[in-house]
């Protein structure tokens, strides 16, 4: 690769059940049981997505969350897109069913349940795709999560967001800084996201008004994007990236005219 940091694209595919304000979080969370197991603007959202695809060559990951699977549709939309891109698509874990695990009390034990099984559908169902790879449900990882990671042979996670912003985000006594120290103590490699100025630049923060500005900002100044030769990069600590994140649901925005605001992309 190049001396310049590169650019790891990764994709979350929550739909709307899955947002925190539905279900998840122990306060935040006020679930609507009416919503769809895959909405519409889930579906728009991957029509889209693929279009942007064809738009381009680089490389791209998918963190999926495995309840998801129990849609054929979905099954067969992310089974499509691993065809019709091959080995520029890479899939990670987004956990089970969502669960913002570091919001709660210690269970280590229910994530490691949940965890395996999450494992084992996204490995049966995209064996040629999955990657041990993790992103925690609702964003943010907890120290007490790492070995549990580890233990089922979890090699990179891509969890801390690295701005004092979100700090009140992580579990009681902790910081951004504090789990990222965490996680360097073991052979866990962690991708951060990508921060412009000490404040986040992914996923809602490409929306919010007072953090677009710069979040957009720093996605117009990237580097180059990975691409499938050099997508093993990622579990090589030794290689610099600038990790960005969005979700499926940002191609549905402005109908379906979104796209990530990404030089050269």
């Amino acid at each position: 690769m190049s001396d310049l940091t590169r650019v790891w694209l990764t994709v979350d595919t929550d739909d709307l059940r899955h947002v925190p304000s539905n279900q998840g979080h122990p306060t935040r969370s006020k679930p609507d049981k009416d919503l769809p197991v895959l909405s519409d603007t889930f579906r728009n959202g991957m029509i889209e997505f693929k279009e942007w695809l064809n738009t381009h060559d680089r490389a791209v990951t998918l963190f999926v969350i495995a309840d998801q699977c129990e849609s054929e549709d979905f099954v067969q939309m992310i089974c499509d897109i691993c065809e019709s891109f091959g080995k520029r698509i890479t899939i990670g874990c987004h956990g089970l069913h969502h669960r913002s695990w570091s919001a709660w009390p210690e269970d280590a034990e229910g994530f490691s349940r949940d965890l395996k099984a999450a494992a084992t559908v996204l490995e049966q169902e995209f064996p040629q795709h999955f990657r041990r790879w993790f992103r925690a449900p609702a964003g943010y990882l907890a120290s007490w999560m790492i070995p549990v990671l580890i233990e089922q042979e979890f090699v990179v996670d891509s969890s801390v967001n690295p701005s004092w912003l979100v700090n009140k985000k992580y579990g009681k006594g902790e910081s951004w800084k504090t789990v990222l120290a965490a996680v360097k103590q073991t052979s866990l490699i962690e991708r951060p996201w990508k921060t412009r100025l000490s404040l986040p630049t992914c996923g809602p923060a490409q929306h919010i008004t007072g953090l677009r500005w710069n979040a957009r900002r720093a996605w117009a100044n990237l580097s180059e994007a990975l691409d499938a030769s050099e997508i093993d990069s990622v579990e090589d600590s030794s290689n610099e990236l600038d990790t960005i994140y969005w979700h499926i649901l940002d191609h549905a925005r402005k109908d379906g005219g979104w796209i990530p605001p990404i030089k050269g992309l």
